[in-house]
């Protein structure tokens, strides 16, 4: 994705934040990742039609709780993460790995 300037996003992180490995890049890189998985949480349960609080019933945790992770306040543990997907959601969680 190019911006305005024809600077790629990628251009635009390493100008202002560092190349991947410097610490305020990771820092950057690590907090979109949570943003974007709170963010699909909150997407998957709305199209579900469930509150947070009828989910977090079904996986066993609090609203709160569930709050704080679509929030991007609280880190998900992964067992957790499927808990909610899987119990909650009634889907399948999928992984990768990019080198």
């Amino acid at each position: 994705m190019k911006t305005k300037n024809n600077m790629t996003l990628n251009e635009f992180k390493d100008k202002h934040y560092g190349v991947k490995g410097t610490k305020s890049r990771d820092e950057l890189d690590n907090g979109y990742e949570n943003f974007k998985l709170g963010s699909l949480l909150h997407e998957a349960r709305l199209e579900k039609g469930m509150t947070q609080a009828e989910l977090a019933e079904k996986v066993g945790t609090t609203k709160s709780y569930i709050s704080k992770i679509e929030n991007n306040i609280k880190e998900v543990r992964l067992s957790t993460l499927q808990k909610i997907v899987q119990l909650g959601l009634g889907g399948q969680l999928e992984l990768s790995i990019k080198l």
